[in-house]
């Protein structure tokens, strides 16, 4: 029986146009994370930079360098970027710190300031923007914290459940957050007060790699091999098998189109949500994939565990 359940679903794949990245970026060191404000991009890497693309040159104009550390052993090492996002001019760079700390840096007008710093302890896994004056971070107890940057206190918090966290997603005006763990439950907050609003459950029983929200559409990627999809107006969630684990996804601006990694070899597929067609199996990443995200309708980039960046455009002429 598994056998044919893996032979249907590679017969599905096989309709998915194959296609190649019309270009990619090469970094400095393996990539964790990325964001793209107009046309530049933000890439953390594990090389104690931040790198900054063109988008239109298709190159490299500038790169933050945070401070190396030492390990246990006591050698330098480069420090892992975990997480990136900006506001503004600033830029908020989540770090890798001494005796398995964190570093919390944001970088304005050429200054590198240590806002939260590794000394505290604190296993951080992810930070981001709320507005100009408040970051919001999570450690991996799955607590969520609410950090006043210019008091330098946390004004808020809450414990999400004794799971071990995994990823976190603020909607696109920044009023709620989406928590998601081990548990394969997915939390949705109010950004304000941090309030549960909502519990979407059931389609994954596993572990949830990453969530991703677009209007009314939920994604999430999971290590039981499913790409779940959750609904808040209501309609009945479903879930997409596949024959390895789901490490990445995003849904496109619209929530028509998911992209989620699909196979061993790397590849990522695009799949209608609306009618669960596989449409673009997008090829050519040489490892497992970290980040998908839709920069459009059309074009998506895709992150792996190494040094390159791929972009893919679903329109290109055959």
């Amino acid at each position: 029986m598994l056998k044919i359940i893996f032979f249907t679903l590679f017969c599905l794949v096989l309709n998915a146009k194959e296609i190649s990245p019309e270009f990619s970026l090469k970094t400095s060191g393996a990539i964790t994370d990325f964001i793209v404000e107009d046309t530049v991009l933000y890439v953390a890497t594990t090389a104690s930079s931040v790198d900054i693309f063109s988008l239109e040159e298709k190159e490299k104009i500038n790169s933050i360098k945070v401070p190396k550390i030492k390990d246990f052993l006591g050698d330098i090492i480069d420090a892992k970027i975990f997480s990136v996002d900006k506001i503004n001019n600033k830029i908020l760079i989540l770090s890798q710190g001494e005796n398995g700390g964190r570093n919390i840096f944001i970088y304005e007008d050429n200054k590198l300031q240590n806002i939260i710093n590794a000394k505290d302890r604190l296993f951080i896994a992810q930070a981001k923007f709320l507005d100009e004056n408040n970051i919001i971070y999570t450690l991996l107890s799955n607590q969520i914290f609410i950090y006043d940057i210019k008091n330098s206190k946390i004004i808020n918090e809450i414990q999400v459940s004794q799971s071990s966290f995994s990823h976190f997603v603020l909607s696109d005006d920044k009023k709620t957050i989406l928590v998601t763990d081990e548990s394969g439950v997915i939390n949705q907050y109010d950004t304000k007060n941090l309030k549960r609003l909502k519990t979407f459950k059931g389609q994954n029983v596993d572990r949830v790699f990453q969530v991703d929200i677009k209007k009314d559409t939920i994604l999430a990627s999971g290590q039981d091999r499913r790409a779940s999809i959750y609904f808040t107006n209501g309609k009945a969630p479903f879930y997409k098998s596949f024959d390895f684990l789901v490490y990445a996804g995003s849904l496109s601006p619209s929530s028509n189109l998911a992209c989620v990694s699909n196979d061993e070899n790397n590849n990522a597929l695009v799949f209608d949500i609306n009618t669960n067609e596989n449409k673009y199996l997008l090829t050519q990443n040489r490892a497992i994939l970290t980040k998908i995200l839709f920069l459009d309708e059309d074009n998506i980039a895709i992150s792996s565990d190494d040094e390159n960046i791929n972009f893919y455009n679903l329109k290109i002429k055959e």
